[in-house]
């Protein structure tokens, strides 16, 4: 227990460090997995929902990927990557392998589960849709890749450093072409008349 205690006390060696050992802790105690799956289940979630047709598929996948990070932990090196990058490329992986054998969600579909996503005064709800249908229609017009660093960013919440650790690129290279896919959908949802 006591590299759980020392990943947890705040100010010893900041968030880095104190995952670090809480990773090391997790190849032998149950408990330090069960506080990174706290960490980082909700932001898998989400990522593996951009991925997936149904929210039971996406929970699905967030087990299945955690089940295998589970049974790989021993095997685990940080080679100077965050945790989080070795376990979206997991997630990455197992979505790719899923989406072989089903089709991926639409847009509008899953906007009914993110947070703000309940019903309330119709005209607010007929407008969210519209836009919630322009979006999809502009994102469904980028390649994967685009659609991909998206996902990473927005839906699974990770940073530039993380995404460039998953996908396999430079770190300036990934903040790039998200600067840029973002900005080209602006400008062409702005252009678009409602």
């Amino acid at each position: 227990m006591g590299e759980i205690s020392a990943a947890l006390v705040p100010g010893q060696g900041g968030a880095e460090s104190d995952e670090a050992a809480l990773v090391r802790a997790a190849r032998t105690e149950p408990a330090a997995f069960g506080m990174l799956y706290g960490r980082y289940r909700a932001r898998l979630y989400w990522y593996l929902r951009t991925r997936a047709a149904t929210d039971e598929d996406a929970a699905d996948l967030t087990q299945q990927v955690f089940l295998q990070a589970w049974t790989a932990l021993p095997g685990y090196r940080e080679r100077g990557l965050p945790f989080a990058a070795w376990l979206f490329r997991i997630a990455r992986n197992a979505a790719a392998n899923a989406a072989r054998r089903r089709p991926t969600v639409d847009l509008a579909t899953l906007a009914d589960s993110l947070p703000g996503g309940e019903a309330g005064d119709p005209e607010q709800s007929a407008l969210r849709d519209e836009a919630i249908t322009r979006l999809d229609a502009l994102l469904r017009g980028l390649d994967a890749d685009k659609r991909e660093l998206l996902a990473l960013r927005f839906a699974a919440g990770l940073t530039v450093r993380e995404i460039a650790a998953v996908v396999g690129g430079r770190e300036e290279a990934v903040k790039k072409r998200l600067s840029r896919t973002i900005r080209a959908l602006k400008e062409q949802y702005d252009a678009e008349p409602c």
